[in-house]
């Protein structure tokens, strides 16, 4: 039990410490061994876990997307109304940011797994799944003369591009975005992605 537990722990420190050394260095100016030493894991204990830098990356960067994304989910199944919705999920994604500075800073900063990467196939596979969830709600309003029929890398970038854009400055230390802004960043999304005509 005892070994099981330290397993365990030695894998949450090894995420921990790569966590924190790609938010701050970036993960190709991270070293192996810089990696361990944040750890504070042995050579052979890194080696039980994971078998490379970009395999902690990979699971790391999963795990990230995957929180992620679930809350997203809940956020926007909470509002019923088109607007409400489209508004709601840029104010949390700027909120979910500033709470997650490092976790958010990996997201944006970084290129995910590809699908052949560790991590890939769970990254792709998350977005699926993510994206149908997404493409549930959307459809109605849709339908309904509500919202712009897109697909999913347009919708993205109207949506949350400039919030995307507005973190970046933010964790550069440029820009600290104000209450008024992060408003105004849901509203022009909901501009983008109206359908015209709609108010």
């Amino acid at each position: 039990m005892k070994s099981v537990k330290n397993g365990r722990d030695g894998r949450t420190r090894i995420i921990e410490g790569a966590l924190r050394r790609f938010s701050q260095d970036g993960v190709s100016a991270t070293t192996l061994a810089s990696l361990r030493e944040e750890s504070g894991v042995s050579v052979g204990s890194f080696y039980h876990h994971f078998a490379s830098k970009e395999h902690v990356f990979g699971v790391l960067y999963a795990e990230i997307l995957a929180a992620y994304q679930s809350e997203f989910v809940a956020e926007l199944l909470r509002h019923e109304q088109a607007r409400d919705g489209i508004e709601a999920v840029v104010a949390f994604h700027m909120r979910w940011a500033g709470e997650h500075p490092e976790r958010a800073r990996l997201l944006v900063s970084e290129r995910p797994p590809r699908k052949h990467e560790p991590g890939g196939a769970e990254v792709a596979e998350a977005r699926r799944a993510f994206f149908k969830k997404v493409s549930d709600w959307w459809k109605p309003h849709m339908k309904n003369g509500l919202l712009q029929p897109v697909d999913p890398t347009m919708c993205y970038v109207l949506w949350l591009g400039p919030a995307q854009e507005m973190c970046r400055l933010w964790f550069a230390g440029a820009h600290a975005p104000s209450e008024d802004e992060i408003k105004g960043l849901g509203e022009a999304a909901w501009q983008s992605l109206r359908q015209r005509g709609e108010r």
